[in-house]
């Protein structure tokens, strides 16, 4: 059993407030446990200078969190005048996987933009805002097929994302904060609905790792995404 009494592999409990913001195109508030993400899409008429004229659309994020989103306050990083390495590697993350599902010349000369606001965070907060950002995108597109803006519509597939890791020697999936802060290997995973890789980001922190337990990782983590996916469907299936 795991500090918060789960098996190794279960995902925390999760839930889903689809439509949370009456101002964004889509939104939703989701959360893993004790990590919780606003994710809100935006959808802007107009592309970056390198699409223009080309027919295509764009899909990006950005991530922020809150300052007593953690244990300790966080200084803004407005107040810094810049945004750190981690808020941009996984903003760049975020729209990285978003795009993988979508189709850019599908959704038209437009842009789509998610914001992911971390309000408390217990490790996984990336994965969460990638959940979320897909619900929230999944959404706002929905906007564009009831009106017409678009005749198809340009999402291909499901995209959802988990943790899994080593703790204590355990292959464990979805890790809060607690276990990931002591684990031996630490991997993000993001996979599409239909099963294959688009991101698997696994680090060493203390003990390096082989191909049994890489397989023990993947096998996790397809386990909670599989699971995801049917929250996913279950929570569009709703709005």
């Amino acid at each position: 059993m795991r500090i918060d009494q789960r098996q190794p592999d279960q995902l925390r409990p999760v839930q889903i407030e689809p439509g949370y913001l009456l101002t964004a195109e889509g939104s939703a508030l989701i959360s893993f446990g004790n990590t919780r993400v606003l994710c809100a899409a935006t959808l802007e008429e107009t592309v970056p200078s390198f699409l223009r004229n080309t027919g295509k659309g764009w899909v990006t994020a950005e991530y922020s969190m809150l300052p007593r989103a953690t244990a300790t306050r966080t200084p803004r990083e407005v107040n810094k005048g810049k945004q750190s390495g981690r808020t941009l590697e996984i903003q760049r993350l975020i729209g990285r996987s978003l795009r993988a599902v979508v189709d850019l010349e599908a959704l038209g000369e437009r842009s789509l933009i998610v914001d992911c606001d971390v309000l408390q965070a217990d490790g996984g907060t990336r994965t969460a805002s990638i959940n979320g950002a897909f619900l929230a995108m999944a959404i706002a597109i929905r906007q564009l097929l009831k009106f017409q803006q678009i005749k198809t519509n340009p999402i291909r597939d499901h995209l959802a994302a988990i943790s899994v890791g080593i703790v204590g020697g355990t292959p464990m999936l979805d890790l809060c904060y607690e276990e990931d802060s002591k684990a031996e290997v630490d991997a993000n995973v993001v996979l599409t609905g239909g099963g294959n890789f688009v991101e698997f980001q696994a680090t060493a922190e203390r003990n390096s790792f082989d191909d049994a337990q890489m397989a023990q990782l993947v096998a996790l983590a397809r386990k909670g995404v599989t699971e995801i996916v049917a929250m996913q469907k279950q929570v569009l299936a709703g709005v």
